[in-house]
């Protein structure tokens, strides 16, 4: 059973504020559903925080199996100056991603997170150049803005929760999603 987007949002919402105050809200659902918890971390973040939580939003609405929020650290958020964008999932759901600064001054902040909480989710990368495709990554080019998966994508983030069998097959790094920035001046 999928939750109204309000609803959703309105839990995502309590829960921020839950974890703000050192207190975990776990929604209830009914025992046929498979509705997990990714828990993620924006402390690491730094000006892609509010990125990482609209990403969060994104997955939580387009996605019947996942319920993302700010509460603990499955997944971390972090930022970096140069080297690249990248994910690091360790399990489904679990691992970490980094925002390269610079990138991110490119290409949308926005589509990158979403792209990279992607593979913490199972996803591939899908080197297509189609715009539609949120885990074409940088193929799509610097115009590309969209930070949403399409309805396959977000179908495959649902058929890899509905089971965690696969959690030992779905670990690794994912980098070179997006191609590497113009020569930047002298690194900080």
């Amino acid at each position: 059973m999928r939750l109204p987007k309000l609803s959703r949002v309105l839990a995502a919402l309590a829960a921020t504020t839950m974890a703000a105050f050192g207190a975990v809200a776990v929604e209830a659902t009914p025992a046929s559903a498979a509705v997990r918890n990714v828990c993620y971390n924006t402390s690491q973040a730094g000006p892609f925080a509010s990125y990482a939580n609209q990403a969060a939003s994104i997955w939580n609405n387009a996605t019947a199996n996942i319920n993302m929020a700010q509460c603990g650290s499955n997944l971390m958020i972090y930022y970096t100056y140069g080297g690249g964008s990248y994910a690091q999932r360790t399990s489904l759901g679990n691992g970490r991603v980094v925002i390269d600064y610079y990138q991110a001054q490119q290409y949308s902040p926005l589509r990158i997170m979403t792209h990279e909480i992607g593979h913490i989710l199972g996803l591939p990368d899908n080197y297509n150049g189609n715009c539609a495709i949120l885990m074409s990554g940088g193929s799509a080019g610097t115009s590309c803005t969209n930070p949403y998966p399409s309805s396959g994508e977000a179908a495959a983030v649902d058929r890899n929760f509905s089971s965690f069998a696969r959690t030992a097959a779905t670990s690794g790094v994912f980098a070179d999603s997006w191609p590497a920035p113009a020569a930047v001046g002298a690194a900080r």
